[in-house]
């Protein structure tokens, strides 16, 4: 047995090969620590190296094994499969180490400007960028990695040939079938350049009130205030109209509307309200008003305009500030509440004498 593997013809070639791969190996571990190092005070090159670490590791040796199979004689027995084989496994962990380094470059742009603050607009756009922009990018190459791993097989090329040639009714099914992953494609790019939602954008989208959780390359995940997640296609938002409270700024003007009597005294009240928000955090000092908007027969309508840094802290805010109405009227004016009153037939109206 060791004499025929000793006089075997793969002898020299799989020796080669071993030492190859050594060799790519050492290389990649050395120079992957070295860059690393080097990289420190540049955290999104930084991100993309340590990214990409992995799939280098894979890339090199099979680069090099390619190249010995290549030196190697073609009289070798299976040489021919062996080279196809490892030619189909350098595109894939080529492929692999592009997608890495794309989605390594996002985490850094990401990491770079982080939107954990209160005044996040510009960070929110950026993450939205890189994530729809990455995703899209990850898609093309894993296209083109399969479309470049296909075009080694001989076989491949006569497929595409006729199923061209025979595109009728074909074309047609393949063509609509097609049809929704393109169009979604597109709006991730028009939603990437012309930010129409952002990742955390307050949204009310189908009469839901959420947040944008994640932005893929088909679709939206819009998280519900009651934990739910609506799931919305991206070509939804190019064609159809919604509300984004955060579209150029986190703050809102928060409404609470009150149905009080027509007696209900309006100074005491608008002081209260100014005294109330005083030691309310969630107030941001901008604007704070009681207004009369309506009436009805029975009651006239209050609307106090509140001001918050998010939409969160304005519906906090409104809350609050409901509640704290309501206690101060049950407390000092029960009278104006809401009542239904009711006049005996012939009886004087109430706050005139009655007829003598």
């Amino acid at each position: 047995m060791t004499d025929f593997l000793l006089s075997s013809p793969w002898l020299g070639t799989a020796l080669a090969a071993a030492l190859a791969v050594l060799a790519a190996l050492a290389v990649h571990r050395l120079g992957s620590l070295l860059l690393l190092r080097a990289t420190q005070s540049t955290p999104v090159l930084h991100h993309v190296l340590r990214a990409g670490r992995p799939a280098a590791g894979v890339v090199l040796p099979l680069f090099a094994l390619q190249a010995v199979w290549q030196a190697a004689d073609d009289g070798l027995r299976f040489i021919g499969g062996v080279r196809h084989l490892n030619g189909l496994l350098l595109i894939a962990a080529v492929t692999w180490l592009a997608m890495s380094a794309i989605a390594g470059l996002a985490a850094g742009v990401m990491a770079k400007h982080p939107a954990d603050m209160a005044d996040n607009l510009e960070a929110r756009r950026i993450h939205t960028q890189a994530r729809v922009l990455s995703r899209t990018a990850m898609s093309m190459v894993l296209l083109a990695g399969i479309a470049l791993a296909l075009m080694t097989f001989p076989g491949a090329r006569q497929v595409g040939a006729s199923l061209l040639a025979s595109a009728g009714v074909v074309g047609i099914v393949a063509g609509l079938a097609a049809k929704p992953v393109f169009s979604n494609l597109i709006a991730g790019l028009q939603i990437a350049l012309t930010q129409p939602i952002r990742i955390d954008d307050v949204l009310i989208v189908q009469g839901e009130w959420g947040r944008v959780e994640e932005i893929t390359g088909t679709y939206v995940v819009l998280k519900i205030w009651d934990e739910r997640r609506l799931i919305i296609p991206l070509q939804w938002f190019i064609e159809n109209p919604f509300q984004n409270w955060t579209r150029s700024s986190a703050q809102l003007l928060g409404t609470v509307f009150l149905n009080v009597d027509f007696g209900m005294p309006l100074a005491p009240l608008r002081a209260e309200l100014e005294r109330l928000v005083q030691d309310m955090p969630e107030w941001d000092r901008r604007v704070v008003k009681l207004q009369v908007t309506d009436t009805t027969e029975r009651t006239m309508q209050l609307r106090i305009l509140v001001t918050a840094q998010s939409s969160g802290l304005a519906f906090d805010l409104r809350c609050k500030v409901r509640e704290a109405l309501i206690d101060f009227m049950q407390r000092e004016y029960p009278q104006h509440l809401p009542q239904l009153r009711v006049q005996e037939a012939g009886a004087p109206a109430p706050g005139l004498p009655p007829s003598a």
